[in-house]
């Protein structure tokens, strides 16, 4: 089945099964690579895109969903000045350590600051609740949340 939505905001076509995932057409039929597959079942948040300005898990959202949608992904938001905030607070926090978590935890830090621009300790620790992280131990995730959100400033 062809089905056509915004990806990155570039309208794209792909002809697949539509029950197929949206992580397993952005990774394999259209070879975006930063979003990552952890669990398979929606609980690590490795996955994570925005699909209509939403978090979701990609592993879990059947491709036909998507259908005249708008899906947003790393490879897409580090080209955004609001993108390259969140990824440059990350680096400055040292919130990046093996990498695999990262490119949900930006995505997962975008949407969080795209709804409250200067969010509590407690908000952001439940904004990133869905998205495991090994490395870290979630205190630089934090801490680069609070940079980002001083830094972008004005952005939010």
């Amino acid at each position: 089945m062809k089905i056509e939505f915004y990806l990155n905001s570039h309208l794209v076509v792909v002809d697949v099964d539509p029950m197929q995932s949206l992580l397993h057409t952005l990774r394999g039929t259209m070879n975006h690579n930063a979003t990552k597959e952890g669990c398979g079942e929606g609980e690590c948040g490795a996955c994570s895109v925005l699909f209509n300005n939403r978090l979701v898990n990609a592993c879990m959202m059947p491709i036909g969903q998507v259908q005249g949608g708008d899906v947003m992904t790393l490879e897409g938001l580090r080209q955004t000045e609001k993108g390259q905030c969140v990824i440059n607070a990350l680096l400055e926090a040292k919130g990046v350590q093996c990498g695999f978590c990262t490119p949900g935890m930006v995505l997962a830090l975008y949407a969080l600051l795209e709804v409250d621009a200067n969010p509590t300790e407690q908000v952001i620790r439940t904004a990133i609740s869905g998205n495991l992280c090994r490395c870290t131990g979630y205190g630089m995730i934090v801490e680069a949340a609070k940079i980002a959100a001083q830094k972008g400033e004005g952005l939010w």
